[in-house]
């Protein structure tokens, strides 16, 4: 149910420190549920709580989960409790980046606002819309998706199959949720629709062209969009700050998107008769594939970046964070024989330095760096993989494969913890 946050102010002529505790509760609310809206962590929204309560001579407390907050502002004399709830959750890094800007300079430019002004402006951040239409980031996904099949070690004919497949999955996907389908649903149709595309495109292609048939396993890039990024790295960031709540919930949803993608993705797998076998070997030299895999790591991170409605400035910054990082943790398992755990590690590492040095100098939010950064480095084949043996009740198997997805999963949220703890005096401590 929408909450009419205008009623909060009914004297429209006071200032909004000197509003009632109730009014100026509702800023510090408001502030807090739009920020957990765009999908960052429940220590970044607890932090920009904590910020405009201090001007506001208030002191809060706030209880932080997935999709909703609990939280109590009080003063000397009075308090004022109140539980905010989300329908829904989602990435919006451009708006973020827009809320912190707001926490930032909120008591040199708007702590003078009454709480009507204040409202009418972050109503005009609310209401921004997206910066691209569900075709563009349907674009963004397939641009994504095919250079994650590269990276993966997929030939123009699995990367031309993955950009058509995840296009038209990630565009019904962003249509489904203009009209405000479920998750779960969209999920399921969308990776359904997508590889039934690359099914079809194939086909389509050894029709016109004589193709061997062992290029069907590239398939499985075709839904590799739906990965839940934020969710995994932010729930592993808020279980390291001991935001226990946000952290097992963000988890739970991860896992729950991850499943049900994978899940769908086996069942079109076996009516289709396609099965995730090894990609053939491009024969490419050791020099020309580290050439190949900047740009591939560049575009990936770049349309991952785009799908969580960045700008085209952050999006490039993200997408050159991720050429670094991601190529770093790919010839560090090719030439140094470490192990892949260890090379996420490396390259979450590297990513997250990178971003903690951009963000002192254009201030955009490391988050809204790292995570489009090495989200090209969650294994979603591994764990594709695994749930695909698993279904085939080869039990050893799939175990094996989800256990070798579970140490890189683990790793890369510990690199961007470390490379946090180096840089931000904030993060290495609590108050």
């Amino acid at each position: 149910m929408a909450i009419p946050w205008k009623e909060f102010a009914p004297n429209q002529s006071l200032p909004i420190k000197e509003a009632r505790v109730k009014a100026r509760a509702s800023i510090v609310g408001r502030i807090g549920i739009m920020m957990l809206s765009c999908g960052t962590g429940a220590w970044r929204v607890r932090d920009a709580m904590n910020t405009i309560a201090r001007v506001l001579d208030l002191t809060c407390s706030a209880d932080i989960g997935l999709t909703s907050i609990s939280y109590t502002c009080f003063d000397a004399n009075h308090s004022y409790s109140q539980i905010l709830a989300l329908p829904n959750t989602g990435v919006n890094t451009d708006r973020l980046f827009v809320l912190e800007t707001f926490v930032k300079q909120f008591e040199a430019k708007y702590a003078q606002l009454t709480v009507l002004q204040l409202h009418h402006t972050l109503d005009e951040i609310q209401q921004t819309p997206g910066n691209y239409s569900p075709i563009i980031k349907g674009l963004a996904a397939a641009i994504a998706c095919a250079s994650f099949i590269f990276l993966l070690g997929g030939g123009w004919i699995e990367m031309f199959c993955t950009f058509i497949g995840a296009g038209v999955g990630n565009w019904v996907r962003g249509e489904m949720g203009k009209r405000k389908m479920t998750t779960i649903s969209s999920i399921a149709v969308s990776v359904a629709l997508a590889e039934l595309t690359y099914f079809l495109t194939f086909k389509g292609l050894q029709f016109m062209i004589p193709i061997a048939g062992n290029h069907e396993a590239g398939y499985i890039g075709a839904m590799l969009f739906v990965i839940p990024g934020f969710p995994f790295i932010t729930s592993f960031l808020d279980l390291s700050k001991l935001d226990m709540r946000s952290g097992l919930e963000r988890l739970s949803y991860a896992i729950m998107i991850t499943s049900v993608a994978t899940l769908v993705g086996w069942l079109i797998a076996l009516f289709i008769n396609f099965q995730p076998e090894n990609f053939i070997s491009l024969g490419l030299t050791p020099l020309m594939l580290l050439l190949l895999r900047l740009p591939a790591s560049f575009f990936g991170v770049y349309g991952f970046s785009m799908m969580f409605n960045s700008s085209q400035k952050m999006a490039i910054t993200s997408g050159l964070i991720g050429a670094v990082a991601n190529t770093l943790r790919l010839e560090l398992v090719d030439f140094h024989t470490m192990p892949a755990p260890a090379a996420a590690f490396c390259g979450a590492l590297v990513a997250g330095l990178l971003a903690s040095i951009i963000n002192r100098t254009n201030g955009y939010p490391r988050i809204s760096l790292t995570v489009p950064s090495i989200v090209i480095m969650i294994p979603g084949l591994y764990i594709y993989r695994g749930i695909f043996y698993i279904g085939l009740n080869e039990i050893a198997n799939g175990g094996l494969w989800l256990t070798r997805a579970a140490l890189i999963i683990i790793f890369l949220p510990l690199g961007l913890f470390v490379a946090r703890y180096l840089l931000d005096k904030d993060w290495r401590h609590f108050d």
